[in-house]
């Protein structure tokens, strides 16, 4: 498993909202209990939420306010989006511009939230293309909300190309890397899909209804 991937499990695992030790979170992924550390310490520093000890275990803390506005989830999504997207522009004025903007948003921040402006300093480390994707959530969100069925034309991370048929139930985002939870009629299980290695969307005149077993309220990462 390359390095990046796994880091996208392990906030997927810390998503919850719990504290969770070290040696669970490497029994899971199957590495040892010294890369978990290395690679909390590289979550920590490159900006995103985690808290915790070694030994203590670790946990994934939402930033959901900025002084003196109080922000959604969506609304910070399309803030940590936007900045990846100028953080990563070859004009160096732009560059500058989103360096100043992301040092404004923290210093607004409460000390106990990480401004999601941080999250596009992740162009060099470890998350690479955060813009990768963007494309493709308009469609999704549109069939989320008109619970439309999709085709999608993804490529796993270690390269297989794969053609699914799911029921599209949530798009989220992991720092910069964005997700979607999906019922997959292929595994006919729930699936999560990183948006980054969709390769094409299309929406299919199916559309679906809640079926027992299928509701994302039953879904359990």
């Amino acid at each position: 498993m390359r390095r990046t991937d796994r880091l996208v499990d392990i906030l997927r695992i810390l998503r919850d909202g719990q504290t969770c030790r070290a040696d669970e979170i490497a029994e899971r992924l199957g590495v040892s209990v010294r890369t978990i550390y290395r690679d909390m310490d590289t979550l920590a520093a490159s900006g995103l939420p985690v808290r915790g000890t070694r030994g203590a275990g670790y946990v994934l803390i939402e930033a959901t306010t900025l002084p003196p506005l109080t922000l959604t989830g969506p609304e910070l999504d399309a803030l940590n989006l936007a900045l990846a997207i100028v953080g990563e522009a070859a004009d160096p004025d732009l560059k500058a511009a989103a360096q100043s903007l992301a040092d404004k948003i923290d210093a607004g921040l409460p000390a106990e939230t990480v401004a999601p402006a941080e999250a596009w300093k992740f162009a060099v480390h470890p998350f690479a293309d955060a813009a990768r994707g963007f494309a493709h959530l308009a469609p999704l969100r549109a069939a989320i909300k008109s619970r439309q069925k999709l085709r999608l034309e993804y490529r796993s991370p270690d390269g297989i190309g794969t053609r699914r048929v799911v029921r599209p139930l949530r798009v989220a985002s992991l720092g910069r890397v964005w997700t979607l939870t999906a019922w997959c009629e292929l595994r006919n299980d729930f699936r999560e899909f990183r948006v980054d290695l969709v390769e094409s969307v299309t929406p299919l005149p199916e559309l679906f209804t809640d079926e027992p077993g299928k509701t994302l309220a039953e879904y359990t990462p």
